[in-house]
């Protein structure tokens, strides 16, 4: 008789891959450390962006947008959770949070997609769904979906902005290298910039801070490892383009044009040397692109605590990059 199946790949023991290519998914996580500040001023709704995949978006409306002495419309920030393309999602309560914060503290309208997880549908399936969940906002600003009434109301459509927390953050360099400048293609919807927080990247040489195994609470670098196994195309490894916007195989970023970028990492994330080296990159080929580094601070330290002080210099350094970048 043959050995009982067995795990082979273990996420925290959120996601499992088994011996026989099963794979377990635990949706009872303790959030207990995540209490939710919702103090009313911001609405919040969900929305059904892709039926096919029964993928849905929540949208974040400051109330201040539906008193009959408002009119002026309001920029829109698309927020991609993290999670290593292996689990998260905008109703878990840390990603709920930031998006509340976001949206009172810049005054802005904030859309946060769910896209689907490794290693059920691997990479490049979060991208597709990114991409659709920015056409879904096009076609209401269109009026093509009848229901979208609710949705385009207080909306500035000429003033979008894309961020993305970890694995987010790497999304969003796909879209930024996929659009283009002003988003020609999303027309009449504009991306004006986006915003980086320790975009979730890869390659198969160490940086030096991956080396040293810089402590955090959550992440190893085997851990980051085993996400680009589960995440990445089957039998394929971190250098891919998906993993390593560097790599030999990803565009030569030297011929593409980019919108603005913030980028914002940790002192003493693991993956602080390779955003550097990214963003460092991309001011070299003459990119607009600024780099931020917030001393001794973890992976996720903004969506974690977005009420802290130090997510409040992070929201200072949000709200002046939208106003530099909103004409």
């Amino acid at each position: 008789m043959g050995s009982l199946p067995h795990v082979v790949e273990d996420c925290h023991g959120i996601v499992q891959i088994f011996s026989d290519g099963t794979i377990n998914r635990h949706e009872n996580i303790d959030f207990s450390a995540f209490k939710i500040h919702d103090d009313g001023s911001v609405a919040w709704k969900d929305y059904c962006y892709n039926k096919l995949h029964n993928l849905h978006l929540r949208i974040y409306k400051p109330k201040t947008t539906t008193t009959a002495t408002t009119t002026a419309k309001l920029p829109v920030m698309y927020f991609f959770h993290g999670g290593g393309f292996c689990f998260g999602s905008f109703a878990w309560p840390n990603f709920h949070n930031c998006c509340l914060r976001l949206a009172s503290a810049l005054n802005t309208i904030v859309v946060a997609p769910d896209y689907r997880l490794a290693p059920e549908h691997r990479l490049p399936a979060a991208l597709d769904d990114s991409f659709d969940a920015l056409k879904w906002l096009q076609a209401m600003a269109n009026d093509q979906n009848p229901n979208g009434g609710d949705v385009v109301d207080g909306v500035d459509f000429d003033r979008v902005f894309i961020t993305g927390d970890s694995s987010g953050g790497n999304i969003g360099h796909y879209l930024a290298v996929r659009l283009g400048p002003g988003s020609p293609e999303l027309t009449p919807i504009k991306i004006r910039g986006y915003v980086l927080m320790a975009p979730f990247f890869g390659g198969m040489e160490r940086t030096k801070s991956e080396a040293e195994g810089l402590p955090e609470k959550m992440l190893t670098v085997d851990l980051l490892d085993t996400f680009w196994r589960m995440s990445l195309p089957i039998g394929t490894k971190a250098d891919h383009p998906f993993a390593n916007p560097l790599g030999r195989e990803s565009p030569n970023l030297e011929l593409v044009k980019l919108d603005p970028m913030l980028i914002i990492v940790g002192g003493n994330e693991l993956m602080k040397d390779r955003v550097k080296l990214y963003a460092n990159r991309l001011k070299e080929l003459g990119k607009i692109a600024r780099y931020v580094e917030f001393d001794g601070k973890q992976h996720g330290f903004f969506c974690n605590e977005p009420y802290s002080d130090v997510s409040d210099s992070v929201l200072s350094l949000i709200k002046d990059f939208m106003l530099e970048h909103s004409s």
